[in-house]
């Protein structure tokens, strides 16, 4: 007999930015089977949209990059393998070789401010451990993203004070006459 389907925390609403998107692998119990199920959630506001992780024309992951699966624009999702481009609210294939086909999508509620699955069995590991190792995984993930984030900034900063002590230097030398 199959377990029952419920509402699965994925993540709190808070832990994806709105506007962007973000990858997940899941597990998921198909005739009694642990099936891989890789997964991207869209937030959008107070709105999440979820859709399984394959373009439809060939089957390959969305994002190019890890995490990285919008447009440009940020305002479709984008296989980054084959450039098709994927409306954010119903996954229909509005440019590319997929052309009028959909993303399979992922029924997801935000319940107390977390992110749930619904309408899925998936398959939970028995030893709490793993679970912890899994959002510690994810905290680390978060972490090393913020730290790359702000070592840019503080790269575009040391870059900035640069140019400054020039045109003060410049300024400087152009007043004195030196």
């Amino acid at each position: 007999m199959e377990p029952e389907a419920a509402a699965y925390v994925i993540c709190e609403l808070n832990d994806i930015q709105s506007q962007k998107a973000q990858g997940f692998n899941l597990a998921v119990i198909e005739n009694g089977e642990e099936v891989p199920l890789p997964i991207v959630i869209v937030r959008w506001g107070r709105q999440v949209f979820g859709y399984v992780n394959k373009c439809p024309h060939d089957g390959v992951k969305l994002d190019w990059e890890r995490n990285q699966f919008l447009d440009p624009n940020g305002l479709r999702l984008m296989c980054g393998k084959h450039g098709a481009m994927f409306e954010l609210g119903t996954g229909i294939c509005t440019d590319g070789p997929c052309k009028g086909r959909m993303l399979q999508p992922v029924a997801l509620a935000i319940i107390d401010g977390d992110i749930c699955a619904t309408g899925l069995v998936l398959a939970e590991d028995d030893d709490e451990d793993e679970d912890d190792d899994e959002t510690l995984e994810a905290k680390q993930e978060r972490e090393e993203a913020e730290a790359k984030k702000a070592r840019k900034e503080q790269k575009e900063l040391e870059k900035d004070e640069r140019k400054e002590r020039k045109l003060v230097e410049a300024r400087t030398v152009s007043e004195t006459g030196e």
